[in-house]
């Protein structure tokens, strides 16, 4: 009866490899990566101030409404909204390493409708998704750039099941390693242009032999910074951060979807997008603000849709007093 079930088990598995392979092999899409495109944006090349903890909460919002094919033709039209929502932080210190404050940033997550790949009918309900970990980040502050280097990974504690339709995560370990930069135009830094580029590495997802390919990210923002003064005139009592924000993905190599001796090699996919930021630290509460809107365009082998990213956050300082 066990060696039954166990034959049971893997010819089912077999066969969910084998629909999964063909839905992915036939919509010409492209399996999911962990990055999420959106959560940088207006000087994504800057680190936070030395010797602070900022706690914050994100809500991502996604929704796909169109997907595409390898010759950017549209493939149809999916009711599909991701949402992601947490809680965080980000820790600074003013401890050097090659001249860069040392830093490390954790993420726990939950998610719903958690995009796997190409399924118009990803749906799922809200549960613990992957946790996102940078335990090395470094930053260099100078008179006309900043500079940002990190290493992070995406920890697979969302429950995963291949052809399961309740996915909370991605089933597979993610090695990013980032690095940016933000460029400033003025003596004052209040205008100012940033890039930051994040390679993804994955490995096998859970109980297959299935791999997504690695995948490139670059996103950042052309921006102002506004002082808003007190009612004296005599210091600021908040900082306005506005302007222009855009990312690219594009997949570097190929996935991995073995189907008994064959391995299916879709075509990679990309995508660009372009949109606006605003967000507004009070500096009384140190508490800030912050929202984000892209449009996605031109993608190839995968969903096109609008991203919205929403930010609270509270800055503590650490310095002695």
């Amino acid at each position: 009866m066990k060696a039954k079930n166990t034959n049971s088990k893997e010819a089912l598995r077999l066969v969910l490899t084998v629909i999964f392979a063909l839905i992915s092999f036939h919509s010409n899409a492209q399996l999911k990566g962990g990055h999420i495109l959106g959560a940088m944006g207006l000087q994504s090349g800057t680190q936070a101030p030395e010797n602070t903890v900022s706690v914050y909460v994100p809500a991502y919002i996604y929704t796909a409404n169109c997907l595409r094919n390898g010759d950017g033709d549209n493939m149809g039209n999916p009711d599909l909204t991701m949402f992601i929502t947490g809680v965080g932080a980000n820790y600074v210190s003013d401890f050097k390493i090659l001249g860069a404050n040392y830093g490390a940033t954790i993420l726990l997550a939950g998610a719903s409708n958690t995009i796997q790949g190409s399924y118009i009918d990803s749906k799922s309900n809200f549960a613990f998704t992957d946790m996102y970990l940078q335990p090395l980040q470094l930053g260099w502050h100078n008179k006309k750039a900043d500079f940002v280097f990190s290493y992070q990974m995406y920890i697979p504690t969302g429950k995963y099941e291949l052809g399961g339709s309740d996915n909370s995560g991605l089933g597979m370990f993610m090695n990013e390693i980032s690095a940016g930069t933000t460029l400033y135009f003025n003596e004052k830094k209040t205008f100012h242009f940033s890039a930051l580029a994040a390679y993804e590495i994955n490995s096998k997802k859970k109980d297959t032999e299935i791999k997504t390919g690695d995948i490139l990210s670059i996103e950042g923002g052309l921006g102002k910074t506004f002082y808003c003064m007190n009612a004296e005139k005599t210091a600021p009592k908040g900082i306005l951060n506005a302007g222009l924000i855009y990312y690219f993905q594009y997949k570097v190599s190929d996935d991995k979807i073995p189907v008994g001796s064959l391995i299916l090699e879709p075509d990679k996919d990309h995508i660009g997008a372009v949109g606006a930021e605003v967000n507004y630290l009070h500096i009384g509460c140190m508490t800030q603000a912050g929202f984000r809107w892209v449009s996605e365009f031109g993608a190839v082998n995968r969903f096109q849709g609008n991203t919205f990213f929403i930010t609270l956050a509270h800055v503590f300082s650490l310095k002695k007093k």
